[in-house]
């Protein structure tokens, strides 16, 4: 319960973060490390539970804008990626480099914590 409940702490600060427009992308990754430091789990955990709400949350996003412009832009930026065109893998990369940096703060979090 307390795995859950971390990752959706997790996502809704990552999410209240990318609301503030004046933030730098990377942001979300100071937000997800104070959430390691303040609940504690053990470390592949905090890992794994930044990495899901990240992964989610992202993925969830760029669909959303994705599919409200019918895959144009996205289409067009994988085209110029080593993405054959892939509106989805886009996506999955877009979700996964998100999710990287945010596991990786949470794990710099909880291991701050063990300090």
């Amino acid at each position: 319960m307390k795995f859950i409940t971390v990752i959706l702490i997790t996502a809704l600060l990552t999410y209240t973060v990318g609301l503030y427009v004046m933030l730098p992308w990377w942001s979300f990754a100071i937000t997800t490390m104070i959430a390691a430091v303040a609940m504690p789990q053990k470390a592949w955990k905090a890992f794994l539970s930044a990495f899901i709400a990240v992964f989610l949350l992202w993925g969830g996003l760029a669909f959303k804008i994705d599919y409200a412009n019918q895959h144009l832009l996205s289409s067009k930026v994988a085209q110029i990626l080593p993405l054959q065109g892939s509106y989805s893998l886009l996506i999955f990369v877009t979700a996964f480099i998100g999710a990287l940096v945010a596991a990786c703060a949470a794990l710099t979090g909880s291991y701050l914590r063990k300090s």
